[in-house]
C-alpha cells in the first residue's frame, strides 16, 4: 500500500442518505476509554474522545493547522513568555464562565508532580493571571513547540475542581481515582449525561457552545464493543452507525454491504517492540536483552513482511524507524528494516548461550489492529530461532498497569507522536531517561547520555532545521542500540452506516464528531 506523506489522510464523504434518521450517532468502539479525566493517562483515544467534551486553549483543524479555540490570540513576550488572551463569553457546562483561573488551575493541575500527562507539557514552568481574560505562560527556556502541546491539554473549571477536592490529577495506571473520573464538566460541543464503565457512555448536545456547530448530532452513544465479530455484525444490521476500528479482515465484506461505507488510511502511528533493560527478568532469571546483540538477533528473526502479508492482510507499511514519514525529524536514511534472517539470528543466540532462553512476551488484546495476532506471530518466529517466549496477553486495561511499573520482559507499544505531531514527543516521552517530565513511557528503564543531550539541545533550538537534524541523530541512536524494534505504521479503518452522510477522518486517527453529518 502506498503511504500518503501528507497528514491529511482525507475526508470520506458517505452520502448514504436515508430517510427519517435519527440525530443520534450510535458510535461501537473497540474500547472504553479509561476515565472522563482527561489528565488521568496519556492515552490518544481516551483524550480524543473527550475532546468532544473538554477543550484547550488550541486546537487542530479539519487540516491538522493548529487555530485558536478557547484563547483567541498569543505572542511571545521576553524571558519566556507567552501571553494568551482567553475567550469571552465562553461557558462551561455547569454554567460557570471560563476565565484565567481555569487556565491557571488547569496548567498546575496537569503539571502536578504526580500527573500522568506532565510529559505531554515538557516545557512548562508557570502560569500566571493577567486578568480575567489573559494569562501568561512561562517556559523554562525557549521551546518551538508550546501551541502543539497545548492541543492537548484540556481545560478544566477551577471552581468545580475546588468543590470536589478535585485539584490533584488522577491515574489510571495507579489506580488513583476522583470525582473527575466518573464526572466530566467542559467547555465542548457535548456534555456528559451518562456513563457506566465498559458498557456505555451517552453525550448529549451542548446547546450553549460558543463555536458554530457544523454537525447535526443531538448525542452520541458510545458503545466498547470489544469483539470483533460482534461489532461488525452490528454495523451490519444497523444497530451502530460508526465504529473507529473496523477488522482488516472483514473490510471486503463490510465494503460489499449496501448499508455499510468503509473509510481507509494508514495511521501515523508506529508498532513496534521493546525490550526491559533492568538486571533481572519478571521471573528473576538475568536479563539477556540488556546485550545489544541479543537484541539485535531478536530483530533478524522476524519476518515483517510476512506480518504485513499475512496478519495485517497487506494494508500496513514496514518500517525500520521509529516515526512515520509525515513526522518531521523522519529519516528515510534510517528507514530500512532488518533483513529477515533467522540462521544469523539462531547462530547469534548459540553464540550468545541463549538457547532455550525463556521470558514474556507482554501484549493487549484490544489495543492495537491485530495485535494478538501479532503477538502470536512473534512468539512463532523467536521459538523458531531457539528462544523460548511465552505470550503473556489481557485486555489493556491489564496490562496497562503492568506495563507502567516496568514488569515486561518485551512488550508491544506504539506511538503517533500526538498531539504534538513532530518526532520530539516520542524522544522526549519514551526514549530520553526517565526523570520529571521525561521519559514518562520509558518502561524498560534504558538510559543513553549521548542520546538526552541531542533530545534536550533540541528542545530549545529555535532553528527547526538544526532542531530536526538533533532529532534524527537521537533517532539513530535509537535504531543502533535496538532499543526498539519497529514494526510497522498501523493500517486505520473506519465503517459508518447508511445513517451517516459525512465524518472527517484524519491521519490522527481521531473521531471528531463535532464535524459529524447524520443524513437528514
Amino acid at each position: 500500500m502506498t503511504f500518503k506523506t501528507t497528514l491529511l489522510a482525507g475526508v470520506a464523504l458517505a452520502c448514504l442518505a436515508t430517510a427519517g434518521s435519527a440525530q443520534t450517532l450510535r458510535w461501537g468502539a473497540a474500547r472504553d476509554i479509561n476515565s472522563l479525566d482527561p489528565y488521568s493517562y496519556g492515552s490518544t483515544f481516551t483524550i480524543s474522545f473527550l475532546n468532544h467534551v473538554y477543550e484547550g486553549l488550541v486546537r487542530y483543524n479539519s487540516n491538522l493547522e493548529i487555530e485558536p479555540a478557547l484563547a483567541t490570540e498569543w505572542e511571545v513576550l521576553p524571558n519566556n513568555i507567552w501571553r494568551f488572551k482567553l475567550r469571552q463569553g465562553v461557558k462551561f457546562h455547569d454554567g460557570a464562565d471560563f476565565t484565567a483561573d481555569d487556565v491557571v488551575t488547569s496548567l498546575a493541575r496537569v503539571s502536578h508532580a504526580d500527573s500522568p500527562l506532565k510529559g505531554n507539557l515538557p516545557a512548562y514552568k508557570s502560569a500566571t493571571k493577567v486578568d480575567d481574560y489573559t494569562v501568561d505562560i512561562e517556559l523554562v527556556g525557549t521551546y518551538p513547540l508550546l501551541l502543539n502541546d497545548l492541543t492537548n491539554i484540556h481545560m478544566f473549571d477551577a471552581g468545580w475542581l475546588k468543590e470536589h477536592n478535585a485539584e490533584v490529577p488522577t491515574d489510571v495506571a495507579k489506580k488513583v481515582e476522583g470525582y473527575p473520573t466518573f464526572n466530566a464538566n467542559g467547555t465542548g460541543p457535548f456534555s456528559v449525561e451518562s456513563r457506566v464503565p465498559d458498557s456505555k457512555t451517552i453525550l448529549a448536545v451542548n446547546d450553549g457552545w460558543w463555536d458554530t456547530p457544523q454537525h447535526n448530532l443531538k448525542r452520541i452513544e458510545f458503545t466498547p464493543i470489544a469483539s470483533e465479530a460482534t461489532r461488525v455484525a452490528a454495523l451490519l444490521s444497523g444497530e451502530i452507525d460508526f465504529t473507529e476500528k473496523a477488522p482488516v479482515q472483514d473490510l471486503p465484506r463490510l465494503a460489499a454491504a449496501p448499508n455499510v461505507k468503509v473509510m481507509e488510511g494508514n495511521e501515523l502511528r508506529t508498532i513496534m517492540f521493546g525490550f526491559n533493560f533492568q538486571d533481572k527478568l519478571h521471573n528473576g532469571e538475568p536479563n539477556l536483552f540488556k546485550d545489544k546483540k541479543m537484541r539485535e538477533a531478536v530483530g533478524l528473526a522476524i519476518d515483517l513482511n510476512l506480518i504485513r502479508d499475512k496478519v495485517m492482510r497487506g494494508k500496513s507499511r514496514v518500517t525500520g524507524t521509529m516515526v512515520a514519514p509525515a513526522i518531521p525529524g523522519y529519516d528515510a536514511a534510517l528507514d530500512t528494516p532488518p533483513v529477515y534472517d533467522p540462521e544469523k539470528a539462531a547462530a547469534m543466540i548459540k553464540e550468545l548461550g541463549a538457547e532455550g532462553y525463556a521470558f514474556e512476551i507482554m501484549c493487549s488484546n484490544d489495543l492495537w489492529v491485530n495485535e494478538e495476532e501479532i503477538c502470536n506471530a512473534l512468539v512463532s518466529m523467536l521459538t523458531r530461532v531457539g528462544l523460548a517466549p511465552r505470550l503473556n496477553i489481557a485486555p489493556n486495561a491489564v496490562q496497562q498497569v503492568k506495563l507502567t511499573n516496568g514488569e515486561a520482559d518485551m512488550f508491544a507499544f506504539g506511538w503517533a507522536n500526538e498531539p504534538m505531531l513532530d518526532s520530539y514527543s516520542i524522544l522526549l516521552q519514551t526514549f530520553q531517561t526517565k526523570s520529571d517530565n521525561a521519559g514518562v513511557f520509558n518502561w524498560g528503564g534504558w538510559s543513553y547520555p549521548e542520546m538526552d543531550k541531542l533530545i534536550i539541545a533540541a528542545s530549545t533550538e529555535l532553528d527547526r532545521e538544526k532542531r530536526l537534524a538533533m532529532q534524527s541523530a537521537a533517532l539513530k541512536i535509537v535504531k543502533d542500540e535496538s532499543i526498539m524494534l519497529p514494526f510497522h505504521q498501523q493500517p486505520m479503518a473506519w465503517a459508518t452506516s447508511d445513517k451517516v452522510e459525512s465524518v472527517v477522518q484524519l491521519s490522527d486517527n481521531k473521531g471528531r464528531h463535532w464535524l459529524t453529518r447524520m443524513a437528514e
